[in-house]
């Protein structure tokens, strides 16, 4: 483990050396990232799946989703339950998703018959989640329709915590060799742990934007010590919603709402400014929190170069390539037009939400939860296999690919 940490962290110096000069060249964190997994992996072909799969990883993994889920929901504007597009942000979320879900499910069951339905909803909630990752230029892309953007970033900041017990239950029923359950039982312990999850995470958040008001307030505070409480709050509320038998990762994203919600307000007031206008002060509290975010980010793009040498070693039969083709288009274009029928958008926007759908972290993040926590074998190889074509095939589709895409449908006839 510590030569894959040193692997880790030249690599990311690397990057980080040279970030404006590979940006130039259209070389983002992402691709570098993975190239330099998949070196590493080469070098270590014998030792990738126990390396993948340890205790490390699994824990790491969770710890770096509890991070995520927080800091997509902090990162949500408007000062609204969904930024400033509710119903057309509720539409993609509350109908598009769940058809996208299910659509996934159905594809994987024509394409792989012999798995049973927990592992098919696992595998829809490894490969629908959207995420920016591999595409951070698309979305500051001032080609697009400023509203098709902002319904961009707010699903992507609320789907993954959305679709996450649902990932967590069916991983459950899948067969975690951590918590084997019946159907019957799994379903006992999925909605206990998501009452205490939203326990948890609203009191938690709250209590601690309070407290970091006051202590503002008071001059208790420094720049410096209020960006390592930021920080602090998703590791806290993780660690002690576990530690009661909760969800932690929805906990962590129901915290990041309400410590947002919380914390914006109090800061409007003492700034006397409306809510607005106490955005651009409130965003310097959240700098660590986004730099630490962006590190674990290039991590697990690293650990995706590791997982494709080892994918590649296991084989990527046809059924896999088909699936993931459809996991990014169909599966998603087709509930999202479904869904914005008769709003406001025009028929070009919504094919723009519907293809502009990249995976990144979460699925990442997902399938190395999943490749861990099952017993190994054929089911467990197939849901890395499935993470990593679908992970790698967004980029290109959304990274290199997007902007012609973009271009082609902003394009005034």
């Amino acid at each position: 483990m510590n030569s894959l940490f040193l692997a880790i962290a030249v690599a990311l110096m690397v990057r980080s050396l040279a970030a404006a000069r590979l940006d130039r060249l259209n070389l983002g964190a992402p691709v570098v990232l993975v190239l330099a997994g998949v070196a590493v992996g080469l070098l270590n072909e014998d030792s990738l799946s126990a390396v993948l799969n340890t205790q490390a990883v699994q824990q790491a993994a969770e710890i770096i989703l509890a991070v995520l889920l927080f800091t997509d929901a902090t990162e949500v504007r408007g000062g609204r339950l969904f930024g400033g597009s509710g119903g057309l942000v509720a539409r993609v979320l509350l109908i598009a998703l769940p058809l996208s879900l299910l659509l996934a499910m159905a594809c994987g069951w024509l394409l792989f018959p012999g798995l049973p339905w927990p592992v098919l909803l696992l595998i829809a909630g490894v490969v629908v989640p959207t995420d920016f990752a591999p595409a951070e230029r698309l979305v500051r892309d001032r080609g697009l329709p400023t509203r098709v953007r902002s319904v961009l970033n707010v699903e992507s900041g609320y789907n993954d915590g959305i679709v996450s017990p649902l990932f967590l239950f069916a991983l459950i029923l899948a067969g975690d060799h951590d918590q084997q359950r019946t159907p019957l039982d799994a379903l006992g312990t999925a909605i206990p742990f998501a009452l205490k999850a939203l326990v948890v995470g609203v009191v938690l958040g709250t209590v601690l934007a309070l407290l970091m008001n006051l202590a503002e307030r008071a001059g208790w505070m420094t720049g410096q010590s209020g960006r390592i409480t930021v920080l602090l709050a998703p590791l806290l509320t993780y660690t002690v919603t576990v530690g009661i038998d909760g969800n932690g990762f929805v906990a962590s994203f129901i915290c990041g709402i309400a410590f947002r919600y919380v914390h914006r307000l109090a800061k409007a007031r003492r700034l006397r400014s409306t809510p607005a206008g106490a955005t651009h002060a409130l965003s310097q509290d959240f700098h660590l929190l986004e730099d630490i975010t962006s590190v674990l980010t290039m991590t697990m793009w690293f650990m995706v170069g590791i997982a494709a040498v080892l994918t590649v070693l296991i084989g990527i039969p046809w059924q896999v390539v088909v699936f993931c083709a459809l996991a990014l288009t169909v599966v998603r274009v087709g509930p999202v037009l479904l869904s914005l029928i008769g709003s406001r958008f025009s028929a070009r926007e919504r094919l723009l939400v519907g293809a502009l759908g990249p995976r990144g972290t979460t699925s990442i993040v997902f399938g190395l939860l999943a490749f861990n926590r099952l017993p190994e074998g054929p089911t467990a190889d197939v849901i890395l296999v499935i993470t990593v074509i679908c992970v790698l095939g967004s980029v290109l589709v959304h990274g290199i690919g997007a902007r012609p895409v973009t271009r082609l449908l902003t394009v005034t006839p």
